[in-house]
């Protein structure tokens, strides 16, 4: 149930210690909080991300790249510690002024060209390289449809139910069931979608799966969130198999690592700065 005894205030204040898990990092303006410049490596294409959903599908496509032999896709990938308030430093906030991961610049341009947001990342990337993205009008734009679905319905499942459900301090009744019922009626489009589609695109793997499998794949295979089990997630048997379909592929176990700080060991590549850096490690990916 809700907190019957809170009355919104005329004007809102902001209260540090009422945030709950994320209450050190967020906050209620913009703008960097400390002097922090970004590294650079020795590659045209530098990422300053993490391994949550949002930045895995940057890493996805650039290891899907990198496996197709396109060389102009190598990249260095440098750990922004959002938990650490990495994402504040004056160097990121210059690229990104929004702070949040994933952040990329490409320096084969002039002047070097920063881009934010995933889905920007990817459209950018796709149409930079021409690969996960189709060249007919009816399957460039059915790609889009599903890629912009994802950038407007996550929020729903991250912070909406991801938040109520696993991170805030109190667990109240009324926005842990509105976000869940949102998130299963999501999970029920991508499930009668699925149902005759291989990809979201017809048999096409493109910038859509790799958007939205971070999320929804992860969220069914009971990756994030631990709650695969209150939303009844295998009852989505088209996502299921989806998701075990993409979670095979090598660029996929490899670009799930990297920026990864938490987990198994051997599923964590904090920094990537060449093919070699997967070498030591034995297995990766979600299964």
């Amino acid at each position: 149930m809700s907190d019957p005894t809170y009355v919104p205030p005329k004007v809102w204040t902001w209260n540090p210690d009422n945030g709950g898990r994320f209450a050190s990092i967020n906050r209620p303006e913009a703008g960097a909080t400390h002097d922090k410049p970004l590294p650079v490596g020795k590659h045209p294409l530098q990422l300053y991300s993490l391994a949550t959903p949002n930045g895995v599908k940057v890493t996805l496509l650039l290891e899907e790249l990198l496996a197709l032999g396109i060389e102009g896709a190598e990249y260095d990938a440098w750990l922004i510690n959002i938990m650490e308030g990495d994402q504040f430093g004056s160097g990121f906030v210059e690229i990104n002024p929004n702070s949040k991961i994933p952040a990329l610049v490409d320096h084969s341009v002039d002047p070097a060209l920063p881009v934010f947001e995933s889905g920007s990342i990817l459209l950018y990337l796709a149409e930079k390289f021409g690969h996960f993205l189709p060249q007919t009008i009816h399957g460039r734009t059915q790609t889009l449809n599903w890629l912009f679905w994802q950038m407007g319905s996550a929020p729903f499942l991250g912070g909406g139910f991801g938040h109520f459900y696993a991170y805030a301090p109190e667990k109240y009744e009324y926005p842990i069931n509105r976000f869940t019922m949102e998130v299963k009626r999501q999970l029920d489009v991508l499930d009668r979608h699925l149902a005759t589609q291989r990809y979201m695109v017809g048999d096409q793997y493109t910038i859509a799966d790799m958007a939205i499998w971070p999320w929804y794949g992860a969220l069914v295979a009971n990756k994030v969130y631990d709650a695969a089990e209150f939303l009844d997630a295998g009852r989505y048997t088209h996502v299921q198999r989806w998701n075990a379909e993409i979670a095979e592929r090598p660029a996929v176990k490899r670009g799930y690592m990297v920026n990864r700080v938490w987990g198994e060991p051997e599923s964590q590549l904090p920094e990537r700065h060449d093919a070699s850096d997967f070498d030591r490690l034995t297995k990766a990916g979600p299964t």
